[in-house]
């Protein structure tokens, strides 16, 4: 794979050379960043130590885009990540396989009003509640005076790679997973942004994308339904929502909100078909403090499944294994935050779904090169973690995951580069962990980051 990484960039670096100069401009950039970090106690008690973690890793990433013309161009994004000490480029000899990644490699040309990217890129749904990550497919916009209107084609799944379609007499073509997207945005006097956005997301036989949910449809304590869409044929779920956003002299507001809906139909027929209905809302804001920083908080909720419920009501998106291509981060243990490793038990981490959330913080930077970052995070689930007795009976219903704060410091050493140092200490509910040896769970650490 590595071989293979270095042959490709070759390519494209040579391919750039030796093009006439006058018709190519070169542009180069990209992002370095070193952490190390500690986190403890995120099971929420302090015997198995099967979270506990103390690391240090890297990751550096390379830009190249290729400007033929004012209407085309090639936009390439490699990466290289390595943990210190393991054996794909952090150890003695730092010459490993399979830490080399193509994130971006995709055309970008318009015609007329309308603008083409096709290939590997990313994009940005519903502020990431819905969407926000790289993929394969392509992005139409046409632009047009203070409005664009993008088709977004992402191919989630290739039925054809993976899944032994033939001895099951069945079409490769019938295994795939495909989004389709229209996310229209219109401003108006720079200061209110307006984005309408729906999504379909669909296969003609789920089964072979596996598992494909981020929040598993089995009988659990934390999610309560009693199957996963492993156990299914067609699926067709849709999204539809809003992001509307705000900026005014004194700070920002925005909103936005999801409804999900759709059905998929059993394997077995004699099931029939299970109908989904949930939805996500969240808003936020921040408070200018003239030059100084700002108050900032946010709310959101997103609706959790409860076993005794007819349709399945937890906001969710298909997956395979954590590629939801679901993201937003929040708390900094319970939602990734700096050090997005993992975070803490039960809590849904950047894939949001069965949780209400709110925080209330502050940033305030006394001098040009210090800023401090304060927040504090109150989270509970939105159908809690249920306990059953060999009845089936519920005898415990847990929903409070904790109160978190966070303090983010952040200093410019020298121009361009930054030292981030982070402390967090959540406050544990029972909802996290309940049971004997309690512990809260923490996380301290350090990051150094620049950008070209």
């Amino acid at each position: 794979m590595k071989k293979i990484m270095v042959v490709a960039l070759a390519v494209v670096l040579v391919g750039a050379f030796v093009m006439p100069v006058a018709a190519l401009e070169n542009q180069f950039g990209g992002y370095w960043r070193t952490r190390g970090f500690t986190a403890q106690n995120f099971t929420g008690e302090d015997k198995s130590e099967k979270l506990d973690w103390s690391v240090v890793d890297t990751r550096t990433r390379f830009y190249y885009t290729a400007v033929i013309n004012e209407n085309l161009k090639l936009v390439n994004k490699f990466e290289i990540n390595s943990t210190w000490g393991d054996t794909i480029g952090g150890d003695i000899g730092a010459d490993g396989e399979g830490n080399w990644r193509i994130k971006n490699s995709y055309a970008d040309f318009t015609l007329a009003p309308v603008n083409f990217k096709i290939g590997m890129q990313a994009a940005t749904l519903g502020r990431g509640f819905l969407f926000a990550d790289d993929f394969a497919g392509a992005i139409i916009t046409f632009k047009g005076e203070g409005f664009a209107v993008p088709f977004i084609w992402i191919k989630a799944f290739e039925g054809g790679k993976g899944v032994d379609a033939k001895n099951n007499n069945i079409s490769n073509n019938d295994y795939d997973f495909d989004y389709y997207a229209l996310a229209p945005s219109f401003t108006a006097n720079e200061m209110f942004t307006i984005t309408p956005f729906a999504m379909w997301a669909m296969s003609d036989n789920a089964s072979g994308w596996k598992p494909t949910l981020h929040a598993p449809l089995t009988e659990t304590s934390t999610h309560g339904a009693s199957q996963s869409l492993a156990d299914f044929k067609e699926a067709n779920i849709y999204y539809v929502g809003i992001d509307l956003d705000a900026k005014f002299d004194g700070g920002k507001a925005w909103f936005t909100g999801i409804y999900q809906g759709g059905s998929a139909d059993y394997i077995d027929t004699k099931k029939g078909s299970l109908d989904f209905s949930a939805w996500l809302a969240a808003v936020g804001g921040a408070v200018n403090l003239s030059d100084m920083g700002d108050v900032h908080g946010q709310i959101f909720y997103a609706t959790g499944s409860d076993p005794a419920d007819e349709d399945f009501k937890a906001f969710f998106l298909p997956s395979q294994n954590q590629y939801t291509g679901q993201s937003y981060y929040w708390a900094e243990i319970m939602g990734f935050g700096v050090f997005d490793a993992y975070g803490s038990a039960n809590s849904p981490q950047d894939k949001i779904t069965n949780i209400m959330a709110g925080n209330l913080g502050t940033l305030y930077k006394p001098t040009k090169e210090l800023a401090l970052k304060f927040d504090v995070w109150y989270a509970k689930l939105a159908e809690g973690i249920k306990v059953y007795d060999p009845n089936l009976k519920v005898i415990s219903d847990e929903d409070y995951l904790g109160t978190e704060v966070d303090l983010v410091i952040t200093y410019e050493l020298v121009k361009g580069l930054k030292i981030d140092l982070v402390g967090a200490y959540l406050f544990a509910g029972d909802a996290t962990y309940k049971g004997d040896n309690q512990a809260n769970p923490y996380e301290i650490g350090t990051q150094l980051s620049l950008s070209f």
